[in-house]
């Protein structure tokens, strides 16, 4: 019995002598076993850390910087789209006489908007007199009550339009004149006289008249061709559709 637990302990031993000097293969967690020691690249360089000097170096791997993430830079931009002058769709200068338009159109050929002008016949009255008059109000009975506000404050020259068909039936008219100087003149004495809503009335044949139409125009060739019309008794240059 002795021999059998004395050959035992010397097995046991051996064993472990075995173990320790790594001969009985590589075990997976050991942390001292010298198999893994003489693996490791310059173990001589190795140290073990405090436990202070452990703390410090995982809060200086958790402080250092992470890389950087690659930069995505923007999508350039598209190119910008030219900007489109303002244009007006339509517009019309007139109304010129025959002498006038041929003079005007000789003009306005020099900005090159040939290709987007067409002629046209605008109507036209052609003022041969003035009507001075104060328009209808009330009927005849208005009427009435006018002519004697004129009588009290020295007007004498009046009649009541009587025309059943006009639509200055019942009006007062105060005088009818040739030029527009003279009719004014009379308004002016009219309203000295203490006469308000006097009017002035041209009247005169409605006839045609030549006129120019231009389609998509820029802003200054609106400019040049207003500027050009002003030159001509009558015209203008409005919009039209």
């Amino acid at each position: 019995m002795l021999k059998f637990v004395f050959w035992a302990l010397l097995g046991a031993n051996g064993v472990l002598l075995a173990y320790g000097q790594g001969l009985l293969g590589q075990p997976g967690d050991v942390a001292h076993e010298p198999a893994r020691l003489k693996n490791q690249l310059a173990p001589e360089r190795m140290q073990q850390l405090t436990p202070a000097q452990a703390r410090q170096a995982a809060a200086s791997v958790v402080a250092a910087p992470q890389a950087e993430a690659p930069v995505s830079l923007p999508a350039p931009l598209p190119a910008p789209t030219p900007v489109t002058p303002n244009l007006v769709a339509c517009v019309q200068a007139g109304p010129f006489s025959t002498a006038d338009a041929r003079r005007f159109e000789a003009r306005v050929a020099r900005l090159g908007l040939a290709p987007r002008q067409s002629r046209i016949e605008i109507p036209f009255q052609e003022v041969t007199s003035r009507l001075v008059y104060l328009p209808p109000n009330g009927g005849r009975e208005g009427a009435q009550r006018r002519v004697a506000e004129l009588k009290e404050r020295g007007v004498t020259n009046f009649f009541i339009m009587q025309n059943d068909t006009s639509p200055l039936r019942y009006a007062i008219s105060l005088g009818v004149f040739k030029s527009d100087g003279a009719a004014q003149k009379l308004v002016a004495d009219l309203q000295r006289q203490g006469v308000r809503g006097v009017r002035i009335l041209p009247r005169g044949p409605q006839l045609t008249r030549a006129g120019y139409q231009y389609r998509q125009i820029e802003a200054g060739e609106h400019d040049r061709l207003t500027g050009i019309a002003e030159n001509y008794n009558g015209a203008e240059v409005t919009r039209c559709s």
